[in-house]
C-alpha cells in the first residue's frame, strides 16, 4: 500500500469540493439572516397596522359612542321637561309618521349599544351599531325641525287655550318658591289639562313629582 503521500494529487480536487461546499454553506446561512430580517421587518410592519387599525376603530367606537349620547340628550329635553313637551308636542305623538320612525330608530340604536365599547371592535358588529345611530340621528333631526315647525298648530284654539293653562301650571308646579300645597295642585290641574291632548312621558311626570315631594318633606317633618 501506498503513503499517504502517495494520494498527494487528490488534495487539489477534495479542496476545491470542500471550498465550494463552506461557499455554499455561507450563502445559505447569509440567506437565512436576510429572511430572517425580512421576516421580522414584516412582522413589525404588521403589528404596527394592525395597531393603526385598533386605534382608528377605537376612536371610530367613541366618535359614534358620543353620537349616540348627544342625540339622547336633545330626547331627554323634551322627555324630561314637560313645558317644552307643551311647546313641541308632536315630539311624543306616535300617530305622526315622524315621530314613530325616530322612537324606533332611538329603540334599535339602544338594543345595538353593548355594555363593553370593545364588544364593537367586532367590524359587523361596529357597522350595524354605527348605521343604526345615523339613522337615530338622521330620524330625530326631522322630527324636532317638523315639531318646531309645527309647535301647536295641529289643536283647535280651545285645545291650544289648555295647553297654555297647561303650561303656566307647570311653571307653578316647578317654581320652589311656590309652596308645597300650590305646588301640587297645580301639577294636578295640568295634569287635567293635558289629558287627551299629548302623551306625557313616564320621565317627565316622575321628575316633577319627585321636585314636588321633596318640597313637602320639610312640612311632613313638622306635621310629625
Amino acid at each position: 500500500m501506498g503513503s499517504i503521500g502517495d494520494f498527494w494529487w487528490l488534495i487539489f480536487p477534495i479542496g476545491g469540493v470542500v471550498g465550494g461546499w463552506a461557499a455554499r454553506i455561507a450563502a445559505y446561512n447569509e440567506k437565512r439572516r436576510r429572511d430572517k430580517i425580512e421576516l421580522e421587518r414584516i412582522r413589525a410592519t404588521s403589528r404596527a397596522e394592525e395597531l393603526r387599525i385598533t386605534q382608528t376603530s377605537k376612536t371610530s367606537i367613541t366618535k359614534t359612542l358620543r353620537r349616540h349620547d348627544e342625540v339622547n340628550a336633545r330626547w331627554f329635553d323634551y322627555e324630561l321637561d314637560l313645558a317644552t313637551l307643551i311647546e313641541y308636542p308632536m315630539m311624543t305623538d306616535l300617530r305622526d309618521p315622524l315621530t314613530l320612525a325616530f322612537h324606533r330608530a332611538k329603540v334599535h340604536a339602544d338594543d345595538l349599544r353593548p355594555a363593553d365599547p370593545d364588544d364593537l371592535l367586532d367590524p359587523a358588529a361596529f357597522a350595524d351599531y354605527r348605521d343604526a345611530v345615523g339613522e337615530y340621528a338622521t330620524a330625530f333631526d326631522a322630527a324636532e325641525r317638523e315639531a318646531r315647525r309645527r309647535r301647536q298648530t295641529d289643536f283647535s284654539p280651545v285645545e291650544r287655550e289648555r295647553l297654555e293653562r297647561a303650561r303656566r301650571l307647570v311653571a307653578v308646579a316647578a317654581n320652589d318658591a311656590a309652596t308645597a300645597a300650590e305646588r301640587q295642585a297645580a301639577y294636578r290641574r295640568a295634569r287635567d289639562e293635558l289629558e287627551g291632548l299629548i302623551v306625557v312621558p313616564p320621565a317627565a311626570s316622575e321628575k316633577l313629582e319627585h321636585r314636588i315631594a321633596a318640597a313637602l318633606e320639610p312640612g311632613r317633618g313638622r306635621a310629625e
